[in-house]
């Protein structure tokens, strides 16, 4: 079991640990910056039911330990190192979500407590998922080595959860909800369902899965998914896309519900609303097999 010194790569050198902090609070930040301008943000954190922002704080938890035991600080070998990067993780974010909104004049002296625990605690969500996405994604060349030892003894650390089909659909939940809490606040995506008939509707789903499935399967992306020659070109469609787009919709569904942005609906204009978010969630959900 590694201690919090070895931070960085698994070492005990201090100067990793400063690395370490230092990428996740760039990935908070990079990630985190596109809801932190957000005026719909800053606004819901007075009147979003605290029992729904509970939830999805609780639900953050469970997520950011997953994610951190692929993608941690470190690479890690246990279950309590994925839990001390998830931590971290979400300290960082809560830590830079709280500066920025103070640098923003967002977060002021006569604001109640309330008030601020809910612009920071929505706030602090995406931004946690980008402090780790920060070790996978903000790494200096000198680090390239460890990435290959990974690619070549990752799978046998982390057991099944690298390679399972439930991962898969994890890593798409993640990218889904990260791209999801990005614009799920604003009104343009009840005002895009308002205007949308049910021809729009049906081509935004036939084009969400052809984009989420061209993203990693048919476009040269770096790290997109090769099929066998031998293998049907509808196994990976059906097997992959298909129920990606399915995760993709229930965390837009979700994620609506939590912005209270389905309350009072009727269901024609909820399952709309859906569709229509589920647009940004899908490429959210390939995106994230492609660099994760």
């Amino acid at each position: 079991m590694g201690t919090a010194a070895n931070f960085g790569q698994g070492t005990d050198d201090p100067r990793q640990f400063i690395v370490g902090l230092a990428r996740g609070a760039a990935g908070a930040l990079l990630f985190g910056v596109p809801m932190l301008m957000t005026m719909e943000l800053w606004q819901m954190g007075f009147y979003i039911d605290r029992s729904r922002l509970l939830l999805l704080l609780l639900v953050n938890i469970p997520l950011l330990i997953l994610l951190a035991r692929r993608i941690g600080f470190e690479k890690t070998t246990g279950w309590l190192q994925a839990v001390r990067d998830a931590v971290t993780a979400y300290a960082l974010a809560i830590f830079i979500s709280a500066a920025v909104l103070l640098l923003f004049a967002d977060l002021r002296l006569e604001l109640s407590l309330s008030a601020v625990v809910g612009k920071v605690a929505i706030q602090a969500v995406p931004a946690s998922i980008g402090a780790l996405l920060g070790r996978a994604q903000l790494q200096g060349g000198g680090d390239s080595g460890s990435d290959d030892e990974e690619d070549e003894g990752g799978e046998a650390d982390s057991g099944t959860l690298s390679s399972s089909y439930s991962h898969e659909l994890f890593l798409m939940a993640v990218g889904a909800l990260f791209l999801n809490l990005n614009v799920a606040p604003t009104e343009e995506i009840i005002l895009i369902a308002y205007k949308m008939s049910g021809f729009h509707a049906l081509a935004c789903v036939v084009v969400s899965i052809l984009i989420m499935h061209g993203f990693v399967y048919a476009v040269a992306f770096k790290g997109s998914h090769e099929l066998p020659p031998d293998t049907p070109w509808w196994h990976a469609l059906i097997r992959f896309t298909l129920p990606g787009y399915v995760v993709a919709m229930v965390i837009s569904l979700y994620v609506l519900w939590t912005f209270g942005r389905l309350d009072d609906t009727a269901m024609m204009q909820v399952l709309m609303a859906t569709i229509v978010l589920s647009f940004p969630g899908a490429i959210g959900a390939a995106a994230a097999r492609l660099i994760l």
